[in-house]
């Protein structure tokens, strides 16, 4: 499941880059920012409690 997230947020992260340079969708590309984010950070703190 955690490399699922990275694989998302990493995806989302490019596809971010290219609509930043594209200018195209504006708002669309900065939520895409904010989810990938959020997937990475999720799977940040699921590795860290499980390692407790």
């Amino acid at each position: 499941m955690r490399s699922l997230l990275y694989i998302v947020a990493v995806i989302l992260i490019i596809g971010w880059a290219i609509g930043v340079f594209a200018y195209s969708a504006t708002g669309l590309i900065h939520a895409l920012l904010v989810i990938a984010i959020i997937a990475f950070l999720l799977g940040i703190i699921n590795r860290g409690s499980a390692a407790i």
